[in-house]
């Protein structure tokens, strides 16, 4: 079942960042670097030299300022992501600081799940409400081939703590690759059967500098229902959130699957999200060629309203949908767009 939109959470605060097509913002995704202990075969290359060797990455005094001023519009939900957001060793003080703050109601992460094990317990403290566990195979040899790293065990048995801790909600995305990880469905659907996980099933995306969406290896979200629907014959679809699209149910198990048609989907109409970016941009679409740049601002000590100001610019620029803003022929990483 598709869901309806938006997935906003209900808390009584009206956002002051509304785009030219009505569509209220009230969630920012901070990428904290670009940075990465992975090389994901979609993501970037082996050699890949993280932007932030010429350009560092945002100060943690000036992401809690972005998170003041995000608050201060009327933003309640933030999200923390890369590259992978911990290789921060500060990442648990900055979750920290934005549940503490006024009107940010539900703080998120999405990690690869390396070194899950060395903050779990303090992300628990600190207020982390839930967390995108990215895995792409359950399988040493494929996990190893996809990500370029022998780090299979580590990541699995960090899944496997954070799972029974039951501390913070978890979703498992999965990003299906023809003739790679589509074989594994059923092994990923098995994760649902005993924990309240949801397993996301995703779309590959056209984001990457080895353009490996283009060589066959797509797998659309029409495929990935067709495949449930013949592996699973008593699967039941319920509602998913905005961004989820599909949801589904398995009689008897306590968690849930979703497919996010990530690229061949349009529910931009739903969109209440925009994005900074590392290096201090900020991006209103996914698909978006260039953003606002906070970082001159933020470095000559501007105050909070000069910083608005440029918040409001950027959501007033924001497109209608994806397909006006990918005219360009822009092609970034997620590792640098913040995934």
């Amino acid at each position: 079942m598709r869901s309806s939109c938006p997935d906003s959470l209900d808390t009584g605060k009206k956002s002051l960042l509304v785009d030219t097509h009505n569509r209220p913002v009230e969630y920012a995704r901070i990428s904290v670097t670009s940075q990465c202990n992975l090389r994901c075969t979609y993501c970037m290359r082996e050699e890949h030299e993280p932007h932030e060797s010429s350009v560092p990455s945002l100060k943690k005094h000036e992401i809690k300022t972005i998170i003041d001023v995000l608050a201060g519009l009327g933003i309640t939900k933030i999200r923390f992501t890369g590259g992978e957001p911990l290789l921060r060793s500060d990442i648990v003080e900055l979750v920290e600081h934005a549940k503490n703050t006024e009107g940010i109601r539900k703080v998120t992460m999405t990690t690869n799940g390396l070194l899950l094990d060395r903050y779990l317990q303090r992300l628990t403290d600190a207020g982390l409400d839930a967390l995108n566990f990215s895995i792409d195979s359950l399988e040493s040899e494929r996990y190893h081939a996809i990500t370029r790293r022998n780090e299979f065990e580590r990541v699995r048995a960090n899944l496997s703590k954070i799972l029974a801790s039951k501390s913070i909600r978890v979703k498992v995305n999965v990003v299906m690759m023809r003739g790679i990880n589509c074989e594994e469905m059923a092994e990923f659907v098995g994760l649902t059967r005993e924990d309240p996980v949801t397993v996301r099933f995703m779309e590959l995306q056209p984001f990457d500098d080895n353009q490996i969406w283009r060589t066959g290896k797509f797998f659309g979200a029409d495929k990935i229902r067709e495949m449930l629907h013949d592996r699973f014959p008593d699967i039941q679809q319920t509602e998913g959130s905005s961004t989820e699209f599909f949801g589904f149910r398995l009689p008897g198990y306590k968690g849930s699957i979703a497919v996010i048609p990530a690229f061949t989907r349009n529910f931009c109409s739903c969109c209440n999200r925009i994005r900074i970016t590392s290096d201090g941009k900020v991006i209103s679409c996914l698909y978006e060629k260039e953003g606002f740049n906070l970082l001159p601002l933020l470095r000559s000590n501007s105050d909070h309203e000069a910083l608005a100001d440029v918040f409001r610019s950027a959501v007033a620029h924001k497109p209608e949908d994806g397909k006006h803003a990918a005219g360009n022929s822009f092609r970034a990483s997620m590792s640098e767009i913040g995934g």
